[in-house]
């Protein structure tokens, strides 16, 4: 039989692993744990995580707002719990009361099944184990006692719908009562706002339809094709923004509760938004190609092309649109400089004009303005 000789330190050793094991069994299991962490009646998430999983209400966009008079100003605070969210008046009923939840139930049963899951629910049930009973239902659509009385008729109640009788501007001011500010702040005078739309034709937050952004369809991009179907059938061209394989959704350039500029870009220009993911392209350069410079919508249709690189038109012909016949051999080509033409012309064979002129967006090479390599 082999003996290993004995060291000091394995003794040692094996004490300090039976403390460790000790505290660990000690220890309750995490399931266990989250039981008790979990206020009863609730859903199991506590006012923390719900402050974690909402944002801020404006995002400190508050102090800009209060400087112009022309803004209505908004409260500098995060979207918590819906403890003390108020009850908003029906501008349509000004003397009706609030009923509770239960009295909504007691007709609206399906509806309490459908939003049970919800993110909004969730937070009202949290609050309700720390602060009490709340408005619940009530604090998005009003108070009820004239509608319990009067199921059938309109206004009696905020009804987020277009035929439900309320205005779309009161279904909008109950949304931004908590959604106030940040990537909202400019909606009132948005294009959207302009043209009649409220929150619910983008939004249904009684039903879980999206994986987030309570949205009314299963993504960002079929809600806004559902509208902009012009722009949907673009991503179906040879060359295209990857929208339809997933790899980038509208709002990664739009933002579609308004913006300064007038197709919601999420920046200032257009340039600008292109190169948050084309940053080789914004330079400075030493020469810089002016048409570039001035805007990338002047060569590329940034929605999907049915020429290479998202381009407006075939090169050279976008090329000849400015540089016409002078100084270079820049003779005016048709279809028949093509490979299969009468006459086919190496100058716009491959990738045309850019086979010598590869850096097109701006040199900082010795060749200067002629953007060679």
């Amino acid at each position: 039989m082999r003996v290993f000789p004995f060291r000091p330190g394995t003794l040692l050793c094996a004490a300090r692993l039976c403390a460790v094991i000790g505290l660990l069994a000690a220890l309750p299991m995490p399931g266990v744990l989250a039981q008790q962490a979990a206020p009863a009646g609730s859903s199991g998430l506590s006012q923390g995580d719900i402050a974690r999983m909402l944002p801020a209400t404006d995002m400190g966009a508050n102090d800009a707002r209060n400087r112009d008079p022309h803004l209505r100003p908004v409260s500098d605070s995060p979207a918590t719990p819906f403890d003390a969210a108020p009850i908003p008046k029906n501008p349509l009923a000004p003397d009706a009361d609030a009923v509770g939840a239960k009295t909504c139930i007691a007709c609206h049963a399906l509806e309490n099944v459908q939003a049970s899951h919800s993110l909004h629910v969730a937070s009202f049930r949290v609050g309700a184990a720390h602060s009490g009973p709340q408005a619940a239902c009530e604090t998005c659509h009003g108070p009820g006692s004239l509608h319990a009385k009067n199921p059938a008729a309109k206004g009696t109640i905020i009804a987020f719908t277009h035929d439900g009788g309320t205005p779309v501007q009161a279904q909008t001011q109950v949304c931004l009562g908590c959604h106030a500010g940040g990537a909202r702040q400019h909606w009132l005078g948005s294009v959207h706002e302009n043209r009649g739309l409220s929150c619910s034709d983008c939004h249904n937050p009684m039903a879980r339809l999206s994986p987030e952004g309570v949205l009314a369809k299963p993504s960002i991009n079929e809600v806004c094709s559902s509208c902009h179907q012009d722009i949907r059938a673009k991503f179906n061209r040879r060359s295209h923004m990857p929208l339809p394989e997933g790899q980038m959704a509208c709002t990664d350039c739009h933002n579609p509760h308004g913006t300064i500029t007038k197709p919601l870009l999420k920046t200032d220009t257009v340039n600008e938004t292109c190169y948050a993911c084309h940053a080789e392209k914004r330079g400075p350069f030493l020469f810089e190609h002016a048409p570039v410079r001035q805007n990338c919508l002047n060569c590329h249709d940034v929605h999907g092309s049915n020429q290479q690189t998202l381009l407006v038109a075939p090169i050279p012909m976008l090329c000849q649109q400015c540089h016409t016949m002078t100084q270079h051999p820049n003779d005016l080509q048709s279809a028949a400089g093509l490979g299969k033409g009468v006459s086919p012309d190496e100058r716009i064979m491959g990738r045309g004009c850019l086979t010598c002129h590869t850096n097109i967006h701006g040199s900082n090479n010795p060749s200067g303005p002629k953007f060679h390599k």
